[in-house]
């Protein structure tokens, strides 16, 4: 995943670099996944995990042009982590502590924002809405202590399930840039991104036929800082 992001890091300088920017934007602040569908109802069944366990920080840097008079073309990367310890909710060892696990998942997503601003460049409170595509780099991750349901004994054994892979997906947001002068600007946006993908052998589901899907999807809110060259 972390070469994969790479590697995309570098496309986007170099499309950038080629191109002639206006704009550099950083920025950081909090994603939350929505994390509907089989695999965190499983989760969240088996495992002392809620929705709000999932929360974490974001950041991410973009590149950005003016093509037209109030339109911006962007390209982006932003990441997001989050690792959980938790353990069963309703089974424990036979000396009755804890069974233990560690989930961990993250997004990297890769992409292209159209931006209408329709303000002036002289303004100070510059509003804007966004929309693009994105390739969602991701991977989910569970390892420690488990339980085997399919023997009647209960055994508990160690080991570590994980998938990866890139999914396409889509992006909506809206903000606000301050400007301190005339080329720097602080910036507050949020931002909704809709993805999900197939998860590999590891996650399978019991039922013969069905295929386990990883939600991709989610919320940020983001403060930054704008460069504009």
């Amino acid at each position: 995943m972390r070469r994969t992001a790479l590697l995309c890091v570098l496309v986007l300088m170099a499309v950038a670099r080629d191109a002639r920017a206006s704009g550099l934007d950083l920025r950081l602040g909090a994603f939350a996944p929505r994390a509907e569908g089989t695999l965190f109802s499983d989760v969240q069944e088996l495992y002392t995990v809620t929705k709000d366990d999932l929360r974490g920080f974001t950041g991410g840097v973009e590149y950005n042009l003016v093509v037209a008079r109030n339109v911006e073309i962007g390209f982006h990367v932003d990441s997001y982590q989050r690792r959980v310890d938790t353990f069963y909710r309703d089974f424990t060892r036979p000396d009755g502590s804890e069974i233990q696990q560690t989930l961990k998942v993250g997004i990297v997503p890769v992409g292209m924002s159209v931006r209408i601003v329709p303000t002036s460049k002289r303004t100070r409170f510059a509003p804007y809405v966004a929309g693009g595509v994105d390739l969602l780099v991701w991977e989910y991750e569970e390892f420690g202590d488990f339980i085997d349901f399919f023997d009647p004994d209960l055994p508990i054994y160690a080991d570590q399930f994980r998938a990866d892979g890139v999914a396409f997906g889509l992006h909506a947001a809206a903000g606000l840039r301050v400007y301190l002068n005339r080329d720097v600007a602080l910036g507050l946006e949020g931002r909704y991104q809709w993805g999900e993908a197939d998860m590999g052998d590891d996650f399978a589901p019991n039922e013969p036929g069905l295929v386990n899907r990883i939600d991709l999807s989610g919320t940020s809110l983001t403060f930054g800082l704008r460069v504009r060259f």
